[in-house]
């Protein structure tokens, strides 16, 4: 499946939280085209089995090549974990071993070196994201002396797609999730928000987390990385399309896209609905 015409990069997620990636990396990079999927139909993936995960990841993998990405950054932490290296390992080569597919958690890990003094480390993510210790594993590589400690918060995306992360109710979830972590390490001093819905909860994370703890949210970073990777592979950067376009496409109602999106994104966007299959 060669196709070497020029294409936008691809931003994959589950759900909306990929916007505020998104958005980071139109910032960084506004030249480009960009093309977002977000899988609404069948989010959340945090509660899902790695099997599941990948499955409806490489169906979306393979809609994003049949649109001409040629680059496709997977902006969802549980698909990052649960399918980005089966992909890398054993479908692209048949796919097309041209094309790149990337992740959020490595740009996201490779930034904890220059923040944390003391080498101890939180997570808050989803559950799905704390089973795969995906985030432990790459620090570990990176960083062995480290010691990772993760908090599964199964609330938090729920309470931002439901308008309700800046109202008082989110902060009983936002304050004990943060309590169990720090019960569990009381010397963490770098807090990583391994999901992409977690920017909008920051000001209520802010409040109830230590002073001298660093936040570190994931979009600038992956931002940085991107464009420091097109810097370095500019055969991948020279088939990325560059007429500062961006469509948006979901596999839930248009409407209800458009309308929650605007949580996550400056401005009104036009999403149209699409039906991922396990199509070769």
């Amino acid at each position: 499946m060669v196709n070497l015409a020029d294409g936008p990069i691809g931003i994959f997620d589950s759900g909306y939280g990929g916007l505020t990636i998104l958005e980071e990396i139109r910032r960084k990079l506004p030249g480009y085209d960009y093309l977002y999927l977000g899988d609404n139909a069948r989010s959340p993936y945090g509660t899902r089995s790695f099997e599941v995960v990948y499955e409806f990841t490489l169906q979306a993998v393979k809609w994003l090549f049949k649109q001409d990405c040629r680059l496709i950054i997977l902006a969802c932490n549980t698909a990052s974990a649960k399918a980005l290296r089966t992909i890398q390992q054993k479908d692209l080569p048949q796919l097309d071993p041209n094309r790149r597919v990337l992740g959020v958690i490595r740009p996201t890990v490779e930034c904890i070196g220059n923040i944390t003094k003391k080498q101890h480390i939180g997570i808050l993510a989803t559950p799905g994201t704390i089973t795969s210790e995906s985030y432990p594993i790459e620090i570990k590589k990176l960083f062995p002396n480290s010691i990772v400690t993760g908090e599964a918060c199964p609330m938090w995306v729920p309470l931002v797609e439901n308008g309700e992360y800046d109202k008082p109710g989110a902060d009983y979830f936002v304050k004990q999730n943060i309590d169990r972590l720090f019960e569990k390490d009381s010397l963490i001093d770098t807090l990583i928000l391994a999901c992409t819905h977690y920017p909008l909860l920051e000001n209520k994370i802010q409040r109830f987390l230590p002073k001298q703890v660093a936040l570190v949210s994931q979009g600038r970073f992956v931002a940085e990385s991107l464009a420091d990777y097109l810097q370095r592979h500019p055969e991948i950067a020279e088939k990325c399309s560059k007429n500062e376009t961006c469509r948006f496409f979901t596999t839930e109602s248009e409407e209800k896209f458009s309308s929650m999106a605007s949580l996550f994104l400056s401005g009104e966007i036009d999403a149209k609905r699409i039906v991922l299959e396990d199509a070769e």
